[in-house]
């Protein structure tokens, strides 16, 4: 049993490492219903078009874009997966509804919505507290002491790098001084305050 307590930990304890290292950039939640109903409405839109531009003689080049686009829309919409609900986008007027727009602009703000990598970190690091906590005994409580630091550093961490940016955002005149003090840190030190930014 020790065995699984300890490799359960150090994977806790690497995963916030990690995150805290490569950041959320590239985490995302999955896509939503709404999302996955604008890339529905996106390759229905473009199916329209193409066939607008057969139906309408476009020149070739833009009759060649909107089957291009048609094409691609499809790998989109792949990725997406269907929506439970799928939004009415059989006529012109359906896909140019108000009810087409408000999706859209729904989908375009949950897609704005990334994970902060500090909760994230700190999710991580509650998720081993709580592990350690239940295991017990002088191994759970060693570990359980060394993630509450780890915890009170990130936290800290992360006070620092946000007054570092609310200074600079404040004091403009400042930023070169503030960039000269900062080449004293260690080069590690500077490349895990940069990507945590």
């Amino acid at each position: 049993m020790r065995s699984r307590v300890k490799v359960c930990l150090k994977v806790v304890v690497l995963g916030v490492f990690v995150v805290m290292l490569v950041g959320c950039g590239g985490l995302r939640f999955a896509p939503g219903q709404a999302q996955k109903q604008n890339a529905y409405l996106h390759h229905r839109t473009v199916q329209a078009t193409a066939l607008r531009a057969v139906a309408e003689e476009a020149s070739p080049q833009l009759q060649g874009l909107s089957q291009r686009a048609t094409q691609q829309s499809e790998a989109i919409m792949a990725y997406y997966g269907l929506p439970q609900k799928l939004p009415e986008s059989d006529t012109l007027e359906q896909l140019l509804s108000a009810e087409s727009e408000q999706i859209t602009r729904a989908a375009g703000a949950a897609a704005m919505h990334r994970p902060d990598p500090w909760d994230v970190a700190d999710n991580l690091l509650e998720l081993g507290i709580a592990v350690a906590g239940v295991i017990g005994g002088v191994f759970g409580t060693r570990a359980l002491r060394a993630l509450q630091v780890a915890r009170q550093k990130s936290e800290a961490l992360r006070e620092i790098v946000q007054n570092n940016e609310l200074f600079k955002q404040q004091n403009p005149e400042q930023a070169g001084s503030f960039k000269q003090a900062q080449q004293l840190q260690s080069d590690e030190t500077r490349t895990l305050v940069a990507q945590m930014k």
